[in-house]
């Protein structure tokens, strides 16, 4: 019998129960400044940290705590971020410029490893590889071949395991295989935000909490940003609001589709149960349509497990039971194991899955991550604060691509219950057939 208590389950993030105390930072935001960035995540902390080691005065605005926002609420995963193949993108940018995005997501990944590194961050990032598992045959006949097409036409190193092999990967019996993909990371993302803010700190950014900026206006020396904390003025404007972007810069609003992602963490758990459900230490998601994601803690004793679990956003008294049958759908061995914690995040969809970088209204901005941000939002934060120095390195095969939006769509995306229903049911007939069949 479970031993879950979920009055007793904490609602914040699992990663900031032994985040050191924050930096103390400024009340009143500075009445002018070089540049302003509206966000306080890996985009904006990145493209402060750039303008500000740049010799740019830099300001950056949250309407939250720095980092309150997914950044320390995601589940900790890094991938190559790119989600459409590189056929879909030839067939919409032709082959060339789908291979230089697809290269992006490569670059990203290989980049934040070695920002990591050469800034001595103490993130727990770690180069453990990810285990894409198939909730049916055929899914994993499609991924399977779709490794060896990765590898032969990209060089992305990948190799699918069948299922009478996946315990040594994953110890659950409820796929059919996966795919590994050894380059994949893990990190613990509020430290990794921390050090992020400790640095532009340090390069001299001036960064201010609890500042919503609630109107953007220009007039012939730049922008005029009315907060709540007064008006600012500046010469170059940084949005960086991925998933809490709002009408203050409607255009970005019509082309983002903010989405709850869920995640609840275990309590401790014995190590020998940990090593047979994670022998190789691996990230996991699978083929579903609403994806699940999970892993261990840094420390190796708990699961953090993540997905959608609704139509509807809900609650995370409602959102952390649901989340627990469904992983011990996946690993019954979890059955009679408590949680300690119930949280989500907003994550920023785009209407072409990928993410999108450049100038509008004069105004830089980079967002749209569709879920796997870690690495790409970090890597395009640098870029634009790289923009904003007059850098040619700032350019990306991301900038400028066309950024699709839908007739009446403001930001509210109405039409995602009844989307993400179509695909729980997909989902869950696809597994039932594949479990029928034995």
């Amino acid at each position: 019998m479970s031993k879950v208590s979920w009055s007793d389950c904490k609602h914040d993030p699992f990663w900031l129960d032994d985040l050191p105390e924050p930096p103390h930072l400024p009340d009143a935001p500075l009445q002018t400044a070089d540049v302003v960035v509206i966000g306080s995540g890996y985009t904006g902390m990145h493209a402060a940290l750039e303008t500000a080691r740049g010799g740019r005065l830099t300001m950056v605005l949250d309407a939250q705590d720095p980092g309150w926002g997914c950044s320390t609420r995601n589940g900790g995963q890094i991938s190559t971020s790119i989600k459409p193949s590189l056929e879909k993108l030839a067939a919409r940018h032709g082959i060339e410029r789908a291979r230089a995005i697809r290269k992006e997501g490569e670059t990203a990944l290989e980049w934040i490893g070695d920002f990591v590194t050469s800034e001595g961050l103490d993130c727990d990032f770690r180069r453990n590889g990810r285990f894409h598992a198939a909730h049916t045959p055929a899914h994993y006949e499609e991924i399977a071949a779709s490794a060896q097409t990765l590898s032969r036409t990209e060089g992305i190193e990948a190799f699918a395991v069948p299922r009478s092999e996946q315990r040594r990967e994953l110890g659950s019996d409820a796929y059919y295989g996966g795919v590994v993909f050894p380059r994949h990371a893990s990190i613990n993302p509020a430290k990794y935000h921390r050090g992020l803010l400790s640095l532009a700190l340090q390069a001299g950014a001036h960064v201010v909490g609890h500042c919503a900026v609630t109107d953007i206006s220009r007039d012939a020396s730049g922008f005029v940003l009315t907060t709540t904390k007064g008006e600012v003025r500046a010469r170059d404007v940084i949005l960086a609001t991925n998933g809490y972007t709002t009408g203050v810069t409607p255009w970005h609003q019509r082309r983002v589709i903010p989405i709850g992602s869920y995640i609840i963490a275990t309590e401790p758990l014995p190590r020998e149960l940990m090593a047979e459900l994670f022998p190789m230490d691996r990230i996991a998601s699978d083929t579903c349509k609403v994806v699940y994601y999970y892993r261990t803690s840094p420390d190796g004793r708990r699961v953090l497990f993540g997905g959608r679990v609704s139509a509807n956003e809900t609650d995370t008294s409602i959102s952390g039971p649901k989340l627990f049958t469904d992983m011990c759908r996946i690993f019954p061995q979890l059955s009679s194991y408590g949680v300690t914690h119930s949280w989500m995040g907003r994550v920023a969809y785009t209407f072409d899955e990928l993410a999108h970088t450049g100038v509008h209204d004069g105004m830089y901005y980079a967002m749209g991550y569709c879920g796997s941000g870690v690495s790409m939002a970090s890597y395009l934060g640098k870029r634009l604060g790289q923009k904003v120095l007059g850098l040619a390195e700032g350019k990306t095969a991301l900038d400028d691509l066309p950024n699709p939006t839908r007739p009446f769509y403001s930001g509210n995306p109405w039409f995602l219950p009844a989307t993400v229903a179509w695909y729980r049911r997909q989902d869950r007939r696809q597994t039932q057939r594949a479990a029928a069949m034995g």
